[in-house]
């Protein structure tokens, strides 16, 4: 067992009071795997990101120039007193920042900057062919970029039909869709009158030489403009010589879509002017991206295109076959190839060991899922050699499955062998199991957390009853109580086809609770997220958003249709409606709150307008959304916050002078109900919002419903931007869970117990089995064993990641699934069928 450290092998952290910690004074030691716990708000992130972190940053940022600081993605200064013996901190956290849609796996870990000097040296050129530079060889430089698509792969442009979609219209009534509906397109139509188009007669019995000219000229004339007239009016004004209401400048709606596409700094006008554009494969490239010479440059028989769509696994072997080629070589350029083929080895090893190996050098990194982007940066760290530092990790179990959390508590332990300290917020129990140290913050979330319950060697925490993770470090596994369910019906799919799923079959038990389980990359987010969703949505009539790259943050055109393919064999018998709940925020801005979202706000602000005070001042429920002018602040507009401008530094956000933060103006705040203004409203918690509404049953009840899901610290006017994925997805279970829906439903949740701590795991088991006791059918993909156990039916796929998975291995009860000898998950499964004490080694 490790001993305790001395004092001066301690990062000593004094007085944090980040978000919800309580003048938290705790000392962690270094070189060893310290592991932060507690249930999901707790303040876990809060000591560990929130201070820790955010105080290494600021430290290192003090020694750069105040113009470089505005280069990094700053967190808040910590409010904390004092942080002592703190070594520079690396972060690896599971958001993907702002990654473009050109960032792939290749460059995250930095292999297409080897690649590409790999091709450069050592590849096989055509006759008559100069050696190119490596830059040569990337689609983002000027001189690697295919000259036609820019590096993209694809070209955007319009058509006729995605510029007037309903060509039956007049120029008046709008035929030309992609023109501004405001002042901007009267404008443009006012100059084709002085121009003499006829606005009035259906776009198609226009002549074409008119409707291309208008759709797809470069010109840019000044006209005229004579509001409210006619052709033959403008024509007679222009002649006697009256003056114009002003010159307007004509654009072409082809013109107009690009240029507010490339130019315009709204992105409400951008996602508009991409949705009149489609996309196709370069005819240059065909979608490789680089520029023609490039692509004839060739290495084991593959352009750099071909090679970097290959999965780590086959270049790792591609590149292994390389290396003996060139062992024996003696030129330079020889001796220079196994040097970077040696190179890419060493670095893809590692992230093989980390489970990656099916992912593909090309694959854009906003397709990845968090486990797998934080697990790549992971790998990258292994081989960056840094000593002497301390990696702040955020559930890097998380998306894992079982078997493969064995490999990165290797890395991990990797890391720390280096020279290294680690402090890690995590659930998983396996993780915490192997901590050197153990920090558990509570005992509860928000208001009732925030205190350091234990800090100390792991067995310690045994003897601290307040502790939440206690039980499940330490306690015995309880089997299943309650029988398992028997279907009461079945769903048959048949040619499943998405990502590595080919022409897979699945019978789908309806009535019961079903976990799909596999391996990290064995194809369960594919066929649940993804294939069951739209399959089931087409089927049903219903439409459902399944992007993978939802959350891009460029403004690229949607690429050319693309979805799963398959089908429902038999029809979907009793399932009248599908229901998918994913970890998508519930907004994008601070406006959307769980108040807003749950529609708990409307019955809130309708509550407010119906006191005394409100019907004698006419004030209706709109005065009491911070979304509506009347009521709103108009300095902050209603988001209790503005932008401070500051130079060379990131903009802040502080209190509005105005409001300070309340959102409203003070005539609204006025306004009392049973003593609470309606900004008081939005600053309780939820577990405070029982009690005040105790006595309003159409409150009383969703608000419950918030709180048995885990949910009971946040406030209902939290904004969306700071809900975590999981928090989220519960929220929307509880909203969902309001609602009194008829007919079987069918509920689809993708790893919902991603970022969620072991007891509020069984919550939301607890509201799961709600659902399917309503007479529902609800189908989780899912890596929590204790989950899995707990379910009426497993469908496990696998038996590897990629192409080496996508088949579903075993399925049945969780006693069946746990008997099968080709089942990776089985072993593991055991443990919770068969339960044995738990052991805190």
């Amino acid at each position: 067992m490790s001993q305790t450290p001395s004092p001066h092998e301690m990062i000593r952290v004094r007085g944090a009071r980040e978000h919800n910690l309580e003048n938290v004074d705790v000392d962690l030691p270094r070189d060893k795997l310290v592991v932060v716990t507690g249930v999901s708000g707790s303040g876990k992130s809060s000591l560990a990101f929130g201070t820790i972190y955010a105080e290494a940053q600021r430290r290192y940022l003090e020694s750069v120039s105040p113009y470089a600081r505005r280069l990094f993605d700053q967190m808040p200064v910590p409010v904390v007193a004092s942080i002592d013996g703190l070594p520079p901190a690396v972060a690896l956290q599971q958001q993907r920042g702002g990654s473009s849609s050109r960032s792939s796996v290749g460059s995250l870990t930095t292999l297409s900057n080897l690649l590409r000097m790999l091709y450069s040296r050592a590849g096989t050129y055509p006759p008559g062919l100069s050696r190119l530079e490596a830059e040569s060889f990337s689609p983002n430089t000027p001189m690697g970029a295919c000259p036609k698509c820019h590096g993209l792969g694809r070209i955007y442009d319009v058509t006729e039909k995605t510029l007037v979609p309903d060509d039956s219209l007049s120029i008046r009534d709008r035929a030309v869709a992609a023109w501004p509906t405001a002042w901007q397109g009267q404008n443009f139509r006012d100059i084709l009158i002085t121009r003499g188009v006829d606005v009035d007669c259906p776009w198609r019995d226009l002549p074409k030489k008119t409707r291309d000219w208008i759709l797809f000229t470069e010109e840019t004339p000044t006209e005229p403009v004579y509001p409210g007239r006619t052709h033959a009016q403008v024509v007679e004004a222009i002649k006697r010589g009256i003056p114009a209401d002003y010159n307007g400048t004509f654009s072409g709606a082809r013109r107009y879509v690009l240029h507010t596409f490339t130019q315009s700094q709204s992105e409400k006008m951008r996602k508009r002017a991409a949705s009149f554009m489609v996309s196709a494969p370069c005819p240059v490239c065909h979608g490789q991206r680089l520029n023609p010479d490039a692509l004839r440059v060739t290495f084991d028989g593959l352009n750099i295109a071909d090679f970097s769509n290959r999965t780590l696994e086959d270049i790792a072997a591609s590149l292994r076959t390389s290396a003996k080629t060139l062992a024996n070589g003696k030129n330079a350029t020889t001796v220079a190839a196994r040097g970077m083929v040696d190179a890419m080895i060493e670095r893809i090893d590692v992230l093989l060991d980390l489970g990656l190996g099916y992912l593909q050098l090309d694959r854009g990194v906003q397709t990845l899922s968090p486990g797998e982007y934080q697990r790549l940066r992971l790998g990258t760290q292994i081989r960056s050699n840094l000593f002497g530092v301390v990696y702040v990790l955020d559930e890097p179990s998380s998306g894992l499955h079982p078997a493969d959390t064995q490999a990165l508590l290797r890395a991990l332990d990797g890391l720390r062998d280096a020279g290294n300290s680690l402090i890690v917020v995590e659930h998983n129990p396996d993780v915490i199991r192997r901590a050197e140290w153990l920090v558990d913050v509570g005992p509860d979330a928000g208001e009732r957390g925030g205190r350091i319950l234990y800090s100390g060697l792991p067995d310690g925490l045994q003897n601290v009853k307040e502790s939440r993770t206690r039980p499940y470090l330490f306690g015995t596994v309880q089997p299943r109580t309650t029988p398992v369910r028997k279907p009461t019906g079945t769903l048959e799919l048949t040619d499943i086809c998405w990502n590595n799923l080919d022409h897979l079959a699945l019978t789908l038990p309806l009535g019961v609770l079903v976990s799909v389980t596999g391996v990290s990359g064995s194809g369960k987010s594919s066929l649940v997220g993804q294939a069951l969703v739209s399959i089931m949505a087409r089927t049903l009539g219903q439409k459902v958003d399944i992007d993978p790259d939802d959350d891009s943050t460029d403004d690229a055109p949607p690429p050319e249709h693309r979805e799963p393919k398959g089908n429902v064999s038999g029809g979907t018998g009793p399932i009248k409606r599908m229901v998918m709940i994913d970890q998508k925020p519930i907004g994008r801005t601070p406006r959307s709150n769980p108040a807003t979202y749950t529609g708990l706000f409307d019955t809130i602000r309708r509550l407010f307008a119906e006191t005394p005070d409100a019907k004698k001042r006419r004030f209706d429920a709109g005065w009491f959304s911070f979304n509506v002018a009347k009521g709103r602040c108009p300095r902050c507009e209603g988001v209790g916050t503005v932008d401070v401008e500051l130079l060379f530094l990131p903009t802040v956000q502080t209190p509005c002078p105005v409001c300070h933060g309340s959102r409203y103006k003070p005539e609204v705040l006025e306004v009392l109900w049973n003593g609470h203004s309606i900004a008081d409203v939005l600053g309780l918690s939820i577990d405070d919002a029982c009690d005040v509404f105790a006595d309003v049953p159409a409150l009383a009840r969703g608000f419950d419903t918030l709180r048995r899901g885990g949910l009971g610290y946040l406030r209902l006017g939290q904004p969306a931007t700071e809900l975590s994925g999981g928090e989220a997805q519960r929220i929307k279970l509880a909203t969902e869970l309001q609602k009194q829906r008829n007919g079987h439903i069918l509920y689809v949740l993708d790893e919902p117990t991603t970022g969620l701590h072991p007891a509020d795991v069984d919550r939301l088991m607890l509201q799961l089995q709600a659902l399917v006791d309503q007479g529902n059918t609800v189908v989780l993909a899912e890596h929590d064993m204790r989950v899995a156990a707990d379910s009426d039916w497993i469908i496990d796929l696998g038996p590897g990641a990629g192409r080496k998975g996508g088949r579903i291995v075993a399925s049945g009860t969780p006693e069946t699934v746990a008997a099968s000898e080709h089942s990776v998950t089985a072993p593991f499964l055991r443990r919770y069928v068969h339960p044995e004490p738990q052991d805190a080694g």
